[in-house]
């Protein structure tokens, strides 16, 4: 899922898709008495759950504003961006619309980063994971708006799908009521099931969330020490509660299991979706990544003066010797020279790259402690419409599968009536990912036979596999455990000139394209609130180049 991954379910028609859309905050420029307005009093009829939601898009909405409202640069500083994933494109895209100069340089031919996608000689696309959009992402909505791109998004019905294991073939609903608010539409649909947990078992895991109801965000805070099974032990949270729910949605955020995910990202999470009423709302971007998304931003940046330069790959960062960046050397023996610098790699890239001069920086060295988790993404066409199926995101509580949609219903562009192409998340995937595609595909299919008994067989004596991919990431979001929080870098580095973007910086959205995105926006708000030092910088780096006359 957006996390990495996760971000969708049924549509019925257009006419439901454009109501939500009307209820999400109109894409424009706020100012900040506006939010201290909404903050200071409740405006009337507003409850407080809703107006954290309105918020958070005034801030989104704001920090957009920042930059097409910032003076206009006499000299446009000329910016070296490292990486073209959502970090990368947010940075130079908002660093444009301030007037600036971004030179965004990518090491692979394919936009997108961790939403990378790759057309195979049929002309079907397979991607690096399943992206689920949320509502609860105001800077991601924020971005699709300023770019014109909103009908781009298709949202689904407000549920939350799992798949029942002791029950092969069926399915268990949360269904989010649209005309409570939040969080009454979460207790709602949480109350309204009565297939995952009992009654005592929803008031125990109630009692143990009270503590972060009440404590807030600083309660939250102090739980990244823990992991969601310590915390669930610490709290007197029943096992069950963890077998039917956590496993699933500690797999959809980072990937991992609940005995090594921080508990601080399951509150974050609870927090953004209970506490506004769409938050939790899911949608499916309408085609592949790299066209529908990256592109319509490259379009943009270039069409302010940006460039964007694709198989571009970092060999090493020259310092000068004060230890400031001189250039980005290239492998293809370029070197590209900037006023500033930013790297919106994975940190495991910027981990290889960081030069031994700033190794014992404690910003620098923190970052050891920040390490990508592997994922797999599995595309398996098969030869006929499968009937068990949603227009939505599933989670398939399997022990080797994490969450899944047939994307020949979801998605526009992919969109088939006679065939189902399933796209699945293989997690945790740290023993698979050095196993053979094959391998895989016969574990994958196991599992499969228990989503679909009536479909699908291992032996592939009912639906047949007409072909697959299979995608790799040895190192994917980083991996959430306890005590990352402290670790996690700024945006403004201690190098003058040098910066860095990425969902593993402080932001508030940890691991997702929710965060990827915040932490560009961020990253070129430091960029061009240092604009005068930057702008003297350069002119006294030329003026030091200039020959003195003899």
């Amino acid at each position: 899922m957006d996390t990495g991954c996760l971000s969708s379910m049924n549509i019925t028609g257009t006419s439901q898709a454009r109501s939500f859309a009307g209820q999400l905050p109109t894409h424009r420029c706020f100012a900040s008495s506006s939010i201290q307005a909404l903050k200071s009093s409740c405006l009337p009829g507003l409850s407080k759950t809703s107006t954290r939601k309105h918020i958070n898009f005034l801030e989104a909405g704001q920090l957009s504003s920042f930059f097409r409202n910032s003076e206009q640069p006499t000299k446009p500083l000329q910016v070296v961006i490292a990486g073209a994933g959502l970090a990368g494109l947010s940075t130079a895209k908002y660093l444009a619309d301030a007037g600036h100069k971004p030179i965004l340089l990518e090491a692979r031919d394919v936009l997108g980063g961790k939403i990378a996608a790759w057309k195979d000689e049929d002309g079907d696309w397979y991607e690096t994971g399943l992206h689920i959009f949320f509502g609860a992402y105001p800077n991601i909505q924020n971005l699709f708006g300023e770019l014109g791109i909103n009908d781009r998004l298709q949202w689904k019905e407000h549920s939350m799908i799992f798949a029942m294991p002791n029950k092969p073939g069926e399915f268990s609903r949360f269904d989010f009521p649209e005309t409570l608010p939040a969080p009454l539409n979460g207790i709602w649909a949480i109350l309204r099931n009565n297939e995952m947990l009992t009654w005592p078992e929803k008031v125990k895991f109630a009692l143990g969330l009270l503590p972060a109801m009440v404590g807030g965000q600083a309660y939250v805070e102090a739980q990244d020490g823990f992991t969601v099974s310590e915390w669930m032990k610490k709290q007197g949270v029943p096992d069950r509660v963890n077998d039917e729910v956590f496993i699933a949605m500690s797999k959809a955020l980072n990937f991992i299991n609940p005995d090594e995910l921080s508990m601080q990202c399951i509150l974050i999470a609870l927090n953004r979706f209970l506490q506004e009423k769409h938050g939790s709302k899911m949608a499916f971007l309408d085609g592949n990544p790299p066209e529908r998304l990256c592109m319509p931003i490259v379009d943009h940046v270039r069409s302010l003066g940006g460039e964007v330069r694709l198989n571009s790959r970092i060999q090493k960062i020259e310092l000068n010797p004060d230890g400031t960046v001189k250039h980005f050397a290239l492998t293809d023996g370029t070197q590209i020279t900037g006023d500033a610098y930013v790297f919106a790699t994975p940190v495991d890239i910027l981990k290889l790259l960081v030069p031994q001069e700033w190794k014992e920086i404690s910003y620098f060295k923190k970052l050891e402690k920040l390490v990508g988790v592997p994922v797999i993404n599995v595309h398996i066409w098969f030869d006929r419409k499968l009937k068990n199926t949603y227009d939505h995101l599933l989670f398939s509580r399997s022990s080797l599968l994490s969450v899944y949609a047939d994307m020949s219903v979801t998605c526009k562009e992919y969109y088939d009536p006679n065939r189902s192409m399933l796209e699945l998340v293989f997690a945790p995937a740290e023993e698979w990912v050095g196993r053979s595609d094959t391998e895989i595909i016969e574990a994958t299919m196991q599992e499969l036979a228990k989503l679909f008994p009536d479909e699908i067989a291992a032996d592939q004596s009912k639906a047949k596999i007409l072909k697959y991919h299979v995608v790799k990431t040895p190192r994917s979001v980083y991996k959430t455990i306890p005590d990352c929080e402290p670790c996690r870098p700024l945006q403004r580095s201690p190098i003058e000139g040098f910066y860095l973007a990425g969902d593993y910086t402080k932001q508030k959205y940890l691991a997702s394209m929710e965060g990827a995105v915040l932490s560009g926006k961020l990253c070129a708000q430091s960029v061009v609130e240092d604009y005068k030092m930057l702008s003297r910088r350069s002119l006294k780096s030329l003026q030091s180049e200039v020959p003195v006359a003899s």
